[in-house]
């Protein structure tokens, strides 16, 4: 084991420790934030509570060219663990415990990294990534600070991901006329009926999307999540909730996606409203996203690190991308890895990730 190894793996065993479980969004600047002061000597340290659980981190050393971003905070932990989740555990080959893959392990490399080099670096540490509650990038960005790029920490298997898809979240709701099943009904009459039209006529026109590609990811992701609404099989009802999901490529427009699933049937939804809005990578119309496609692949080049396919679930790269920065994703484990019972990171990954960013801070050094 090397000793850039066994440095991550001793933070990674102390971060890990630390319950930053999201929700209940309880996270505070005490605990964990308390052991990354400690252990980032020479760096000007700025934590900021931006509420509900929401604390960043911002460390610089030097003038840096880029910036590293990692969220600490984890999901809940699920009652088929083996063993405690807060206590890492050292197989042959892997590291166990809640957030070692998604994404501790990558924390713990670069505060191994940065005690371990004198190259300059800048660190961004989250704790709202779980949250869909973005706020700690927003203020972030709200700074303008200057980076060539920002080099985002999730499970990539050591990979740089360059582009990815968007994640919209989206709350409806039909409104019918309540009356005995027996007669003859109307379109509009059932408000299940038109849930149900609804949901044919999305299916469809997802279907037809499959020829779209961008970056090696074709067609668009779609989800119904849930659907209520009704009271028994003899009354027509009279409202029907909808929850739906979809994830589109970063050449299409997600807007007119919107109008297109809200104007898809009459009657049209009563209530259509956006719960969630998280921007594909790269940000932008199709052609700067291609731009910053490009500009971001040479960037990962340059830093020797190797590029992978584009992926498609969604990362905090995307709002860097979308605030003007260059941004991809890059970080050790397997996303299938992620949010999983007994949460495993390979410890050959961790060690080249700690190498990899090694070599790009102490890159310019005499």
């Amino acid at each position: 084991m090397s000793a850039l190894l066994d440095a991550t793996l001793t933070h990674l065993k102390a971060l890990v420790g630390y319950d930053t479980r999201n929700p209940p969004r309880e996270i505070g600047t005490g605990g964990i934030f308390d052991y990354l002061r400690e252990q980032l000597a020479g760096f000007t340290v700025t934590v900021t509570d931006h509420g509900a659980g929401a604390v960043t981190l911002y460390a610089v050393r030097g003038k840096p060219k880029y910036l590293f971003n990692v969220h600490l905070d984890t999901v809940p932990d699920s009652p088929h663990w083996t063993a405690d989740p807060h206590v890492l555990r050292i197989a042959s080959d892997r590291a166990i415990g809640l957030g070692a893959c998604d994404i501790k392990g990558a924390a713990a490399a670069l505060v191994a990294v940065a005690n371990a080099s004198g190259g300059d670096m800048a660190l961004l540490l989250s704790t709202d990534e779980e949250a869909n509650d973005p706020r700690c990038i927003a203020a972030f960005l709200r700074e303008d600070q200057k980076y060539d790029a920002v080099i985002v920490a999730e499970p990539t298997r050591g990979q740089a991901v360059l582009a990815h898809r968007g994640i919209h979240s989206v709350q409806m709701s039909f409104a019918g006329q309540a009356g005995h099943a027996s007669g003859e009904q109307r379109p509009s009459d059932s408000a299940l009926h038109q849930a149900v039209r609804w949901g044919a006529a999305a299916l469809d026109y997802v279907e037809r999307q499959a020829h779209e590609r961008f970056g090696g990811l074709t067609g668009l992701r779609f989800n119904i999540g849930r659907v209520e609404g009704g009271i028994k099989a003899n009354m027509i009802a009279p409202t029907a909730d909808v929850r739906f999901g979809f994830r589109p490529l970063p050449s299409m427009d997600p807007d007119r996606l919107l109008e297109t699933f809200r104007s898809l049937v009459e009657p049209h939804p009563v209530t259509y409203t956006e719960l969630f809005r998280g921007v594909s990578l790269p940000a932008g119309d199709t052609a700067t996203a291609e731009v910053r496609r490009l500009a971001a692949r040479d960037i990962a080049d340059e830093l020797g690190i190797p590029v992978g396919n584009a992926v498609n679930f969604w990362t905090e790269a995307a709002l860097f991308s979308a605030g003007g920065y260059i941004s991809f994703v890059y970080g050790p484990g397997d996303i299938a890895q992620a949010h999983t019972a007994d949460e495993w990171v390979a410890l050959d990954q961790l060690q080249t990730y700690a190498e990899t960013i090694y070599e790009i801070v102490n890159r310019g050094i005499a």
